[in-house]
């Protein structure tokens, strides 16, 4: 929240400190700098509501300031200082971006009008802002952010297909947030009165899955002790998401697909059969398409999954939905650290938003709210994101090169675990980024240890 802050760049000290004193005493919270390039570098590390420069200044004018400030943030309101004689010089600085201008000797109730007329402008905009973001917390996507032409595109998908009672398989890399869109589906039903029932078909071993899925008899099994209902069973009349779909077994799939044509499930050593009523949602950052022509998976399940298809593009295929993000974690995560933390400084936003984002919307989840425990002021600054600063790659690399000393498996160690972090934490995904089996990843994991915890 910049709405009170104002920065006052004027290589006249005195004339400067008259004018914090006057705004302090108006209410306003007023920073100084004495030269137009300490204020460029000003708005670039911190958050204001206002400028107000004068134009002539020894180091960088006003007018090249203004120019490098509007290019930074366009959206920031710059007031120009000048003398009038130059006026004409004060038109042109309007021309390239300047909200409005004042002469010296400054008229101070014409100041404290102009200033305040800024201000209110920029808290009806908050309020306007706030307003939009309560209406649309109220509609069908309100977990899903994203103003990009990908995300409306994406929006406006499921907006026809969730009332429906088709099939759907989402796709997208890892931790671009399928499990919401799969919700939302849901949520926006005619079966959203009835369960919503959620299984990771890759941490179940192949022996569990199919009595997760379709239940047991009493003793079907080693440990089979009671009768057990499946996940179809308790989502009858409902949603089952079944996420990972494409790490599931050949054989699996067989079942999987008889239950999706017949409608019914036969639980563990049963011989009986119960009708079922489900749909089914399931999502996997594999392309099925690709398995189905290798035989790695049953080309007539894909078909039968596939009957909608929805992709979510990755976080950096749409750049402009970072900042709502980002500021929406930062929420999250401060009320929850109980930290007072107010928002980003330009620069750290200018990170975020550079930054590709291999993991997606969970590793930017996973920053901020690192970001919000580590930050030392109110607002999260470059400094807090040393985790993606522009000179760690470099440090990598030069850490690495040095390789003489290093024991082959400890490189294979590095490569692993550096992998698994891009991914996320997703072993899967982190499995076929290294061209292993998911077995053989975990395998080696667990010789890793605490290390890859």
């Amino acid at each position: 929240m910049s709405e009170k802050i104002v920065l006052v760049v004027d290589d006249d000290t005195a004339h400067a400190t008259m004018l914090k004193t006057l705004m302090k005493g108006w209410g306003y919270t007023v920073q100084v700098t004495l030269d137009g390039d300490e204020g460029v570098d000003a708005v670039t590390n911190n958050p204001f509501g206002l400028v107000l420069m004068d134009m002539k200044m020894v180091k960088m004018s006003g007018m090249e300031a203004l120019a490098k400030i509007h290019d930074f943030n366009p959206a920031l309101p710059v007031i120009i200082m000048t003398a009038y004689s130059s006026v004409d010089t004060a038109v042109q600085a309007l021309k390239i971006g300047a909200y409005d201008y004042l002469t010296k000797p400054l008229d101070f109730d014409k100041l404290k009008l102009t200033v305040d007329r800024v201000f209110e402008r920029l808290h009806l905009k908050n309020e306007n802002q706030d307003l939009k973001k309560q209406l649309e917390t109220s509609t069908f996507h309100h977990d899903i952010l994203g103003k990009s032409s990908a995300m409306e595109a994406l929006l406006d998908t499921i907006h026809m297909v969730a009332p429906t009672d088709a099939n759907v398989l989402v796709t997208g890399e890892s931790g671009t947030g399928k499990e919401l869109v799969a919700a939302a589906l849901h949520n926006n039903s005619i079966r959203r009165q009835h369960p919503y029932i959620r299984i990771n078909c890759a941490a179940i071993t192949e022996t569990l899955l199919e009595s997760e899925l379709f239940g047991h008899e009493r003793g079907a099994f080693t440990g089979a002790d009671k009768n057990r209902k499946g996940k179809f069973l308790l989502a009858d009349k409902g949603s089952i998401l079944l996420d990972e779909i494409g790490e599931m077994s050949i054989s699996m799939q067989a079942k999987l697909l008889r239950v999706i044509q017949e409608k019914e499930i036969a639980p563990v050593g049963s011989e009986k059969t119960l009708a079922v009523d489900v749909r089914v949602i399931a999502a996997t950052n594999r392309d099925l398409k690709a398995m189905s022509t290798e035989k790695a998976f049953r080309e007539d399940l894909y078909y039968r999954l596939n009957v909608v298809h929805i992709g979510i593009p990755p976080l950096r295929r749409r750049p402009e939905d970072i900042p709502e993000l980002a500021m929406h974690f930062l929420d999250e995560f401060a009320r929850k650290n109980r930290r007072d933390i107010k928002g980003f400084s330009p620069n750290a936003m200018d990170t975020l938003i550079r930054y590709e984002w291999p993991g997606n919307v969970r590793e930017l989840m996973n920053a901020v709210e690192r970001g919000v425990v580590m930050a030392r002021t109110d607002y999260l600054r470059r400094s807090d994101l040393s985790f993606i600063l522009d000179d760690e790659p470099e440090q990598i690399r030069e850490a690495g090169l040095n390789l003489e000393n290093i024991s082959l498996s400890k490189v294979e160690e590095r490569a692993i675990l550096s992998t698994l972090a891009a991914a996320g934490g997703n072993k899967s995904e982190a499995a076929r980024r290294l061209g292993i089996t998911r077995k053989t990843l975990l395998k080696k994991l667990k010789r890793y240890g605490d290390e890859a915890d």
